[in-house]
């Protein structure tokens, strides 16, 4: 099989950027302001001054390394299955989550989002084959509670068997998460042993480690459950204005992170990841849509390998407002860097307007991408079989294949969409002149009204909705 893939980084340059990195937690350090997190690392080599400044020395670093899983299995909500493996040049793709902003395929207006446009997306990731895990994808405006976080897991839960990568506030939002997982899995060891969720949350850049966010990481390593601990260094503004040193500043992030988690667990499941962007300085905006944006995706998939950790990574997005070719070129673009680098879980198909805004017109569109785009990546494959030496022979000149069993036996193996056209313009025009905008309007709203996945029993929806008012009550 001759099958493709792309590479940046050589890995006498991956060693280079990871004794950058080094080098900043040795020197610079990074700012831990969580007590729980600055008393693991009072235990260890690490070196502590003005109250919270960490500095790592080099083999602290190499322990962490070595303690950590270099796979990760997510598996299907209600069976054992695991339908998501991190590891090696597997890719995964799903949505991205917490836009404030709908663009409502039935209209084409753009509004805040509601809790039935959740649910609505959340149908549409589920229906799609193309699309591995599920996120939140909006923030409800019409709910009547201040923990949003913990409704959208739910909905999530209840409206898609797909893993679930999730985001919260707080340690007491993962905790009623992880126990909303734990009911529909029979039991936190049984979620354990096959986890359906995944968190992802951030340090803060540069190189600091706040107090909600590194108490999400180290209940995560207590509970043996997976996490992406993904730093968002913007160069230009949190980082420096060149790929390499935000990429060596974004590492450091990682690796102080990772420190921190295995020192509270050691062998608890951690995934690589840095959302390394840049600030565009005419707008001021993190911009999606840009040829750097790629290659720091590549760059921190490369990373990721050099470390035999899970990966993370990003495709499907757009700095467009609006469902037009300048998101389809983003979309195409992104799923192909993707596939190439192959980072394990790629997030935030569906984003718009740089991450303001989902369109279940984009997820729909660009899981037709993915689909035309691992079909390109499985290659060619050259055997006896394929070469058709002796079908060409037996034809011979002036035949023709159209009726062979050998051909039988290989033509569904060709792509066939379900978007693109490919009839001529007067077959089209009597089917009523659709253009791709049009069909990836009808068969989005088609998923939206018609897709049901099976819900959870009636007794594991009775404690989601007994933790879901746990809260409320407690908040008072």
């Amino acid at each position: 099989m001759i099958s493709l893939h792309f590479s940046l980084f050589n890995r006498e340059q991956c060693e280079a950027i990871h004794h950058a990195s080094l080098e900043i937690l040795r020197r610079t350090g990074v700012r831990v302001l969580h007590d729980g997190a600055l008393s693991l690392l009072r235990e260890s080599d690490a070196v502590i001054t003005d109250n919270n400044l960490v500095r790592f020395p080099a083999d602290l670093v190499e322990w962490a390394l070595k303690q950590v899983p270099s796979h990760i299995s997510l598996g299907e909500r209600g069976t054992n299955r695991a339908v998501v493996r991190l590891e090696g040049r597997s890719v995964s793709f799903g949505p991205g989550s917490d836009c404030p902003n709908y663009l409502d395929p039935r209209d084409g207006q753009r509004r805040p989002f509601t809790v039935a446009d959740v649910v609505d997306c959340i149908h549409v990731v589920d229906a799609l084959p193309e699309l591995d895990f599920v996120m939140s994808m909006g923030i409800p405006s019409d709910l009547k509670t201040g923990n949003h976080y913990r409704h959208q897991f739910a909905a999530m839960i209840q409206h898609s068997t797909k893993p679930i990568v999730f985001v919260c506030d707080d340690r007491a939002d993962c905790e009623a998460i992880a126990a909303m997982a734990s009911a529909c899995a029979g039991g936190m060891e049984d979620l354990r042993l096959n986890p359906t969720l995944l968190l992802y949350s951030e340090p803060t850049s540069p190189l600091q480690h706040g107090t909600t966010a590194t108490e999400k990481l180290l209940y995560m390593a207590k509970q043996r459950l997976p996490v992406v601990h993904s730093p968002a260094p913007m160069m230009g503004a949190t980082a420096p204005a060149t790929l390499a040193g935000g990429l060596a500043l974004g590492n450091a992030e990682v690796l102080s992170s990772l420190v921190v988690h295995q020192l509270k667990r050691p062998g608890a499941p951690f995934v690589y990841g840095s959302g390394l962007h840049h600030m565009d300085m005419k707008t001021s905006i993190s911009v999606y849509g840009a040829p750097e944006f790629q290659l720091a995706r590549v760059a921190v998939a490369e990373m990721g390998r050099f470390y035999s950790l899970p990966t993370w990574g990003y495709a499907g997005h757009s700095d467009s407002c609006v469902m037009d070719e300048q998101a389809a070129g983003d979309a195409a673009f992104s799923v192909l860097v993707a596939l190439l680098a192959a980072p394990n879980l790629v997030h935030d198909v569906g984003y718009l307007e740089a991450g303001l805004t989902t369109s279940p017109e984009m997820i729909v569109l660009t899981a037709e991408i993915i689909s035309m785009m691992k079909r390109f990546m499985d290659g060619v494959e050259v055997d006896v079989e394929t070469l058709a030496l002796n079908e060409i022979h037996e034809v011979g000149p002036g035949g023709n294949f159209l009726v062979r069993p050998h051909t039988r036996d290989h033509f569904r193996e060709f792509w066939q969409p379900s978007l693109w056209e490919r009839r001529r313009a007067g077959e089209w025009a009597r089917d009523g002149s659709k253009s791709l905008g049009d069909r990836l309007r009808e068969r989005t709203i088609d998923l939206i009204e018609s897709h049901r996945p099976a819900p959870p029993s009636d007794s594991v929806r009775q404690e989601i909705r007994y933790i879901l008012q746990q809260p409320e009550a407690d908040s008072q």
